[in-house]
């Protein structure tokens, strides 16, 4: 079938349905914790109902996102650990902005950007993940100093900002790379996209599939 000879399977369907299942738990915790950090933005609380149950509702569905996040690193760490091609993607980033494809950059499943942005998204969860355990004033805040908590307040309204500027220039650069949403949706690109973006992706794709014919 042709779709079979010109696409790709991109990402898996239990990697998309979780990738998706993060989002809709990350976009109600941001907009619920937006909603307690900037007083103008206050009615983005009403997405999960009631102020209290945005409250209450709020670290679970930050738990939620970590899970969910631990699952997506297990499955992609391998991926974005840097390689000395990375350095290629960096002496020619204009050119990636430019969207000037005519020059070899040896990519990968992913950039050297696309591997950058993983690892501070993890990093902001693990941060957001122990502040926000510590403040958690239904469970754990009684056993922790009023410093520590002011600390960890501090922390996770950084760390939760931090995560959302991020998340904002993944879905920027998601919708300018003309092709990754749909692959995000159906899981399949095409083999010229993938050439394209990740040529050295494609082109030990292509290896493998010889070496089972």
């Amino acid at each position: 079938m042709a779709h079979k000879q010109d696409q790709i399977l991109r990402t898996k369907f239990t990697e998309r349905l979780c990738h998706w299942s993060i989002v809709v738990c990350f976009f109600l915790a941001a907009t619920s914790g937006i909603s307690w950090f900037f007083p103008t933005f206050s009615w983005m609380s009403n997405f999960l109902g009631t102020p209290q149950m945005a409250r209450a509702l709020h670290p679970f569905l930050g738990i939620a996102v970590f899970v969910g996040l631990c699952y997506m690193f297990k499955r992609f760490v391998h991926h974005n650990m840097p390689v000395r091609s990375d350095s290629i993607w960096f002496r020619n980033v204009k050119s990636v902005l430019l969207a000037d494809h005519s020059k070899k950059l040896r990519i990968g499943k992913y950039n050297a950007g696309q591997k950058i942005l993983f690892w501070l998204i993890m990093s902001s969860i693990v941060v957001l993940l122990l502040s926000g355990l510590v403040m958690w004033r239904a469970y754990f805040a009684e056993f922790f100093p009023i410093w520590m908590l002011r600390l960890a307040i501090l922390a996770h309204s950084v760390a939760g900002i931090g995560l959302i500027l991020l998340i904002m220039g993944h879905i920027y650069l998601a919708i300018w790379v003309r092709g990754s949403i749909t692959g995000m949706v159906t899981g399949y690109v095409s083999k010229s996209w993938a050439r394209q973006h990740h040529d050295r992706w494609a082109e030990e794709l292509k290896a493998k599939e010889s070496e089972k014919a």
